[in-house]
C-alpha cells in the first residue's frame, strides 16, 4: 500500500462515502414511496448485482465455473494486463451488462521478446516460443512487427499460449 499515492486513497474513501450516501437516500426514498415492506424492497445483491460468475481468463476469454466460456473486452483484457490463468469475477447486472474484475492474478514474471505478425495474428517470440498477444493491446502501444516488447506471462509458462504485454520498448 506504500506505492499508492495518499490523494488516490482520499479520492477513494470521498467516493465510498459518497456512494454510502446516495444508497441511504435512494432507499429512504424507497421507503417513503411504497414503506417499510420487505417483499417490495428487493435486497442489493439481487436488484444490482443478478449473476456472479468466477472463472479463469484463457488469453482471450474467461472460462467461467459453469464450463462456459464469457468474452472478455479486450480493452479491459489489455488495460488491465490480464494474464493467462488470472482470476475473473463476472457480474451479469440485471439489464444484461457484463462487469468483469480480477480477483486472483497468479504469479507472472515479466520477460522481453520480439514482436510479428503471422496470418493476421500478433505474436511475442521469448526463447524460441511464440506467445499470442491481443491486438487490442499491440494498437495502444503502437507497437509494429519486429519491434522489442516487455510482456508479462504465468511464472509456470510451460502450458501458457497467451501473453500480456506491457509495454512496447
Amino acid at each position: 500500500m506504500a506505492d499508492v499515492p495518499e490523494k488516490q486513497i482520499k479520492r477513494l474513501r470521498a467516493l465510498i462515502q459518497e456512494a454510502e450516501t446516495n444508497l441511504a437516500a435512494a432507499n429512504e426514498l424507497l421507503v417513503s414511496l411504497v414503506g417499510d415492506d420487505e417483499r417490495v424492497q428487493p435486497s442489493i445483491t439481487e436488484e444490482i448485482l443478478g449473476k456472479v460468475i468466477e472463472g479463469v481468463f484463457d488469453g482471450q476469454n474467461m472460462v467461467g465455473s459453469d464450463g462456459k466460456t464469457y468474452p472478455v473486452p479486450a480493452n479491459y483484457a489489455s488495460k488491465s494486463k490480464l494474464v493467462q490463468g488470472d482470476i475473473l469475477k463476472l457480474t451479469i447486472a440485471e439489464d444484461g451488462a457484463f462487469l468483469y474484475k480480477q480477483i486472483g492474478p497468479i504469479p507472472r514474471k515479466q520477460v522481453v521478446g520480439a514482436l510479428k505478425l503471422e496470418n493476421g495474428h500478433y505474436f511475442v517470440t521469448v526463447n524460441d516460443k511464440d506467445y499470442r498477444v491481443l491486438l487490442a493491446s499491440v494498437t495502444y502501444f503502437k507497437a509494429k512487427p519486429g519491434d522489442q516488447v516487455s510482456v508479462n506471462l504465468p511464472e509456470d509458462d510451460s502450458t501458457a499460449e497467451w501473453a500480456a504485454l506491457e509495454a512496447a520498448l
